[in-house]
């Protein structure tokens, strides 16, 4: 009776020894990305601010798009542009400079000049929020750093978010200037449009501002409400997060972005050739799985005394059928990645906050895929396409956020704020 005991005694004493020792380990792990300063929350929601500007000028842009306004401000002015035409006579020299481009000789000839004001209004409001965007940026970022409120890291990030905008600002009127271009009028069939290479480029580039301060203002908030937690719960939670059952998980969550970001961008090339006006039916596309090998890999795109490798795969990017192929099949190849990613997180042990990012990430993803096939079936009506391209977003939001929601969490005993 009293071995028994002594060994049960024994063996709880070794357990409880190897407890410690795991949690000891997940201190010491955890311990080495505990952060030497705390920025303030506020910091934090400047950058979600940023973040949530950012998403709502992607949808202005989608609409810009859709309207094809784009092409109506056929010159840039960072200051002088602020101020749209008030009186008839500068309302009838604006519309006098849009008449001297190929998209009104071409397209929109016989245009009044009321139409003209309502595409001008898409895209100058397009171009404020740009500026507004920059302004938000700008003027609280140079307050932090002067106060001193920015750690060396957040500082970094916070560059390089800004050369972003900037960028992003130069890119914008570089894809406008596609569409101006006069050698439109001397290429037959030619259709007045910006360059889909281009608004590829300024899609991506506002989805990486988009990511950057998302990311950053998720890390400023969770680093601050983590040094205000007890210790022991950071411990715990981190336990949990550092199971190694879990490291598969997050490489797939990490997949799942780069392949919401890559359909998005192809979703780009899709808008800029008008492929949605094509094929419009689903899951079939003529009533087959796949349109014929001579229209995915057509030979006019081959250009005369070019290698025909070159031109095939110019194709991927230059013709509608296959823009519109690779899309398809790039978002249900997402679909079936999130879904596979939701089955398999049903037999995992998940942190609360975890689950919930599965969850919603595949609500989303199932929403998203109903836009894009009624986007599709409608011929895209600005108020479909605007929806799907805002879905976009969304999703990536969500897949970001359950990126983040599995990253170590670093212990703050007593971080001090900066």
């Amino acid at each position: 009776m009293l071995r028994a005991r002594f060994q049960s005694t024994i063996a709880a004493s070794t357990s409880h020894s190897a407890a410690n020792t795991a949690v000891s380990a997940t201190s010491a792990s955890v311990a080495k990305a505990t952060p030497d300063v705390v920025v303030k929350p506020i910091v934090g929601y400047w950058m979600l601010t940023i973040s949530a500007m950012t998403f709502g000028i992607v949808v202005v842009g989608g609409m810009t798009r859709l309207t094809e306004s784009g092409l109506s401000i056929v010159e840039w002015n960072l200051i002088k542009g602020m101020k749209p035409p008030r009186s008839q006579e500068e309302w009838n020299e604006e519309f006098e400079k849009y008449k001297q481009f190929p998209e009104y000789k071409i397209l929109n000839r016989g245009m009044t000049l009321e139409e003209f004001k309502r595409i001008f209004y898409y895209e100058w409001s397009h171009r404020m929020l740009g500026r507004a965007i920059g302004a938000a940026f700008i003027l609280p970022g140079l307050y932090f750093a002067a106060r001193g409120m920015l750690t060396k890291n957040i500082a970094r990030r916070s560059l390089i978010i800004g050369g972003l905008i900037g960028f992003q600002g130069a890119l914008g009127w570089y894809m406008v200037k596609s569409g101006l271009d006069e050698q439109l009028m001397n290429t037959p069939g030619a259709t007045p449009r910006v360059s889909q290479y281009r608004l590829a480029a300024h899609l991506g580039s506002a989805f990486l501002i988009y990511t950057g301060a998302f990311m950053t203002g998720l890390k400023i908030l969770t680093d601050y409400k983590v040094s205000k937690g007890g210790y022991e719960v950071s411990v715990s939670l981190a336990a949990a997060l550092n199971n190694p059952a879990l490291k598969r998980f997050k490489g797939a969550a990490h997949g799942i972005v780069a392949l919401v970001f890559l359909t998005a961008i192809s979703g780009a090339f899709v808008a800029g050739l008008d492929a949605g006006l094509i094929y419009n039916e689903f899951p079939l596309m003529g009533g087959r799985l796949m349109p014929p090998v001579n229209e995915l890999f057509d030979e006019k795109f081959v250009r005369q005394g070019e290698n025909p490798k070159l031109g095939l795969w110019r194709n991927m990017f230059d013709n509608q059928v296959t823009v519109q192929f690779n899309h398809r099949v790039l978002a249900t190849t997402t679909f079936t990645a999130v879904s596979s990613l939701f089955l398999y997180s049903r037999g995992l042990s998940l942190p609360p906050h975890v689950r919930l990012g599965v969850n919603v990430l595949m609500g989303i993803a199932c929403c998203q895929v109903g836009l894009g096939i009624a986007t599709l079936l409608y011929m895209v009506p600005v108020s479909l396409g605007t929806a799907h391209q805002a879905g976009s977003l969304t999703l990536l939001t969500s897949a970001l956020y359950l990126m983040h929601s599995m990253k170590k969490l670093p212990i703050a005993k007593k971080i001090p704020l900066k």
